[in-house]
């Protein structure tokens, strides 16, 4: 199989699937034109799958209904996208679309009905977890967020990390400041500066690379904990706790 990470509005990745018999589908589609772009002639897609509702990652799809009608979408049960979901899923899911079968994800944070789709060593996982960071919590808890970190964390290491948006240099500065002396987090700051430069995206990383490098799933680890403590004395001793001021350190953080 290919995987693509079409590029999209300001710094979004609309993620593209392919089989080598021309069978596809596309993930958060938050602009139709690099999707029709990328399918030229070929087959409709097989499915179109949502991890939430925010217009970024769905605003594309009336485009490619209009397109392809009987192409179906999945998504999370939100009242908010009842219109363009007519596949609803929820935790516990198990879809299959052409030749790939996907396990649904609940992982509230970033919205509450937001959902993961973890399969075929992919995962895409929206606005979630981020390359050496994670989601803003528009509309979850730091407790929910760090509920599924912690469940994220838990799938094999080898795992592809497909997030929603090139955001990578950003996190990675600010990650270098909470954990200055993480060696394997200086290599993939490197990296990722030499593929920008290259115009590459730095996505997919690994779940490897992530549980080594991003301060968000590495709440538990002793530099975080003791950045943390000097920020906020009070923060180091409860899990959500610590959560929250690292998502509170985060929001503020200017290079």
């Amino acid at each position: 199989m290919k995987l693509t990470a079409l590029p999209a509005l300001d710094d979004n990745y609309i993620w593209h699937l392919a089989a080598p018999d021309g069978r596809w589908l596309v993930v958060d589609p938050g602009d139709a034109g690099p999707v029709l772009a990328v399918a030229g002639g070929s087959l409709a897609p097989e499915a179109i799958l949502l991890t939430h509702h925010h217009g970024d990652h769905v605003a594309g799809v009336a485009e490619l209904r209009r397109r392809w009608p009987w192409v179906p979408v999945y998504g999370p049960a939100d009242p908010r996208i009842a219109g363009i979901v007519d596949h609803p899923v929820g935790d516990g899911d198990r879809l299959q679309a052409g030749p790939w079968a996907f396990d649904v994800l609940a992982v509230p944070g970033h919205t509450a009905s937001h959902v993961a789709f973890h399969g075929q060593g992919l995962l895409f996982c929206g606005d979630t977890l981020f390359s050496l960071g994670c989601g803003r919590l528009f509309e979850g808890t730091p407790r929910e967020m760090l509920g599924a970190m912690d469940r994220l964390s838990a799938l094999p290491a080898a795992t592809l990390v497909c997030c929603g948006h090139e955001y990578t240099l950003a996190n990675a500065a600010f990650a270098r400041v909470v954990d200055p002396d993480n060696a394997a987090l200086r290599r993939r700051h490197e990296e990722a500066i030499a593929m920008r430069h290259a115009a590459q995206p730095t996505v997919p990383s690994t779940l490897a690379q992530e549980l080594a490098c991003n301060p968000f799933l590495r709440i538990d680890a002793p530099a975080v904990r003791t950045a943390l403590a000097a920020r906020e004395p009070a923060a180091g001793h409860d899990r959500p706790d610590a959560f929250a001021a690292l998502r509170r350190w985060k929001d503020g953080f200017r290079a």
